[in-house]
């Protein structure tokens, strides 16, 4: 019988949900459960936890989706593989052999995989930024991390050494589901051709729901059967690197040609050229057949050779944010936010408060299409007025919400829930780094 090995998405990003994971370690004909968790700006923002507690850093629903999937998943045979460690991937593993301990789970093999992060790498290298004509040394103070987006290497040798689970910082999205492949179908690292048909495995599905109906629903334009319930997808894939996306019977949403090429078609630029950390995929030939209610088989991937360095996201403290809002409704509501931007202007102007870039808008009217004519808009019954700036200091941050609160005595009729806040910016720029430089390294524990 031919082969087949079967690996359901638990996750698309750090804030996903938990249920649908649960209810494919539960009911999912499923070998792995992986769970892509990891945004650039996730991986930054877990450092900061990380510099202020060395214990955390990881996903914050990492206790509750393994307290979720761990006890079906166990029983099962399900090996899990995730992101999810985040800047701390050893107190990640630490925490999960808690939970399986708790849980009264015996026998799992967990494998820490670490080496992804660069900071001092690319603070010693002074590489170019990517996206501007400027280099690293103008931004090396403000650094708080540098990921390199590891392959699926690393992945493979911890399921070659015998992981249940498998619990990373930075690897790029489809090495997740990629490692699997390799490992069940014994694939050759240089095969590049079969390593573009898995990355394309780990594309469509590294957004969870966004193949099965999330995201893509439009009401009477593009509907889906219960919405509510969605069900994450699942990729049967066979060892010539076919495979067919599907989801459990009977959940929401739907998998269908249009879906998969909506997610094909995700952070792609060039389709044939389509860099990752195992290999430049193409995906220019690839066809979607419809086999059967929410079943599409994928064929037509390909590759060529990887490059010789890993993609870098460089995460560093840009500049603060002030930001206050405050709503009016009933009658002539948008003048009177109108006239409560203008004065709240005017009080920054006369403060001489130093911004490096501020917007006044009124939320529904020219918020998102900005440079909209609010003449143009009809009389709403309730609007919401928003100031927000960027500044050099924490302090400066604080009174762009100040001067918004203050409204409420002292601006138009009417005004009320505001709210302010103020924090750090932490932008992320990207560079390179050799594949040489960079060392990864597992660690194994056992529960």
């Amino acid at each position: 019988m031919k082969k087949v090995v079967k690996i359901g998405s638990g996750a698309g990003f750090s804030d996903d949900r938990i249920l649908p994971a649960k209810d494919l370690a539960e009911r999912g004909d499923i070998n792995y459960l992986v769970f892509e968790c990891l945004s650039e700006r996730t991986v930054a923002l877990a450092q900061l936890e990380k510099l202020h507690d060395p214990l955390q850093g990881y996903n914050e629903y990492l206790e509750d989706r393994f307290e979720a999937v761990l006890p079906a998943c166990s029983r099962r045979g399900i090996k899990i593989i995730t992101s999810m460690g985040a800047a701390n991937p050893p107190a990640a593993g630490k925490k999960i052999i808690e939970i399986a301990q708790r849980l009264n789970i015996k026998g799992l093999k967990v494998a820490v995989v670490t080496g992804d992060d660069v900071t001092q790498l690319v603070q010693n290298n002074d590489d170019m930024i990517l996206e501007l004509d400027n280099s690293i040394s103008n931004i090396t103070k403000q650094i708080v991390s540098a990921n390199a987006y590891i392959g699926s290497e690393p992945v493979v040798e911890a399921l070659r050494e015998g992981a249940d689970i498998v619990i990373t910082g930075r690897i790029a999205d489809p090495s997740l589901f990629l490692a699997p492949l390799i490992y069940e179908f014994n694939w050759k690292t240089n095969d590049w051709a079969m390593l573009g048909k898995g990355v394309l495995v780990g594309h469509l599905l590294e957004c969870s729901s966004q193949v099965s109906g999330g995201y893509f629903i439009d009401p009477g334009v593009k509907d889906v059967p219960d919405p509510a319930n969605i069900g994450f997808p699942i990729a049967e894939v066979e060892d010539d690197g076919s495979f067919v996306v599907t989801k459990i019977p009977g959940t929401g949403g739907q998998v269908c040609r249009k879906t998969c090429i909506e997610q094909a078609l995700y952070e792609i630029h060039d389709p044939a050229l389509y860099i990752t950390a195992d290999c430049v995929a193409d995906f220019s030939q690839v066809e979607f057949i419809e086999e059967g209610l929410d079943r599409v088989r994928v064929i037509g991937a390909s590759g060529t050779a990887k490059t010789d360095s890993y993609k870098v996201s460089v995460g560093y403290v840009d500049s603060y944010i002030g930001e206050g809002q405050i709503s009016y409704c009933g009658p002539n509501a948008l003048a009177r936010g109108e006239l409560a931007l203008d004065m709240v202007r005017q009080r920054l102007k006369d403060s001489k408060l130093e911004t490096e870039e501020i917007r006044f808008e009124i939320i529904g009217v020219n918020s998102t299409l900005r440079g909209a004519s609010v003449e143009q808009a009809p009389e709403p019954a309730e609007i919401r007025i928003r100031v927000a700036a960027r500044t050099k200091s924490l302090r400066d941050a604080r009174k762009i919400g100040h001067e918004v609160s203050a409204l409420w005595l002292n601006g138009p009729a009417g005004g009320g829930g505001a709210t302010k806040i103020a924090n750090e910016v932490v932008a992320i720029r990207s560079t390179l780094v050799k594949r040489s430089e960079v060392k990864t390294e597992i660690n194994y524990h056992e529960a």
